[in-house]
């Protein structure tokens, strides 16, 4: 880890973090996420929709399962367990020098905890921002971002 990079923690430390942060429970196995869709400039939509086409169709063993509505900045997986959302705004988290992350394959990570709910996980150094959200069953087990980075790096480049 380097001492000028604050999103370079080991994936173990973070999730040990993650489990301590949040709380225990579950989502209704019926329940149909709802995502906003972000509205990023041209050139990140155009990153987004070439990682739309890279997303595999299982991540952390659920099958994929888009929120509505449909879109090709947003997918899913399992009953809402797992939410990308492509093109977001950078989150205000990133100029705290005290922000958690975790490198998942070559791809740094913002880590947010979220009171009631599962994390939130955000690309940095990165053209365009992919958030990831894990409901509380996930909450302990950051694989699903480790799933996800290879489409990440195929798709959207680095911005240093």
């Amino acid at each position: 880890m380097s001492s000028h990079r604050p999103f370079g923690l080991p994936v173990a430390a973070a999730a040990a973090a993650v489990l301590l942060l949040s709380a225990a429970g579950c989502s209704s196995p019926d329940a149909k996420v709802s995502a906003p869709v972000p509205s990023p400039p041209a050139e990140e939509a155009a990153f987004c929709r070439a990682l739309a086409k890279e997303l595999p169709d299982t991540v952390a063993g659920l099958e994929r399962n888009d929120p509505e509505p449909d879109s090709e900045l947003t997918a899913g997986w399992g009953d809402a367990a797992i939410v990308l959302r492509c093109g977001v705004p950078r989150p205000d988290k990133m100029n705290d020098p005290q922000a958690q992350g975790v490198d998942a394959e070559g791809v740094n990570w913002l880590f947010e905890p979220r009171q009631g709910d599962g994390p939130r996980f955000t690309t940095t150094y990165r053209k365009a921002y992919v958030e990831v959200t894990l409901d509380e069953r996930y909450a302990h087990d950051v694989g699903p971002l480790v799933d996800l980075a290879a489409p990440v790096e195929k798709a959207v480049p680095k911005s240093v």
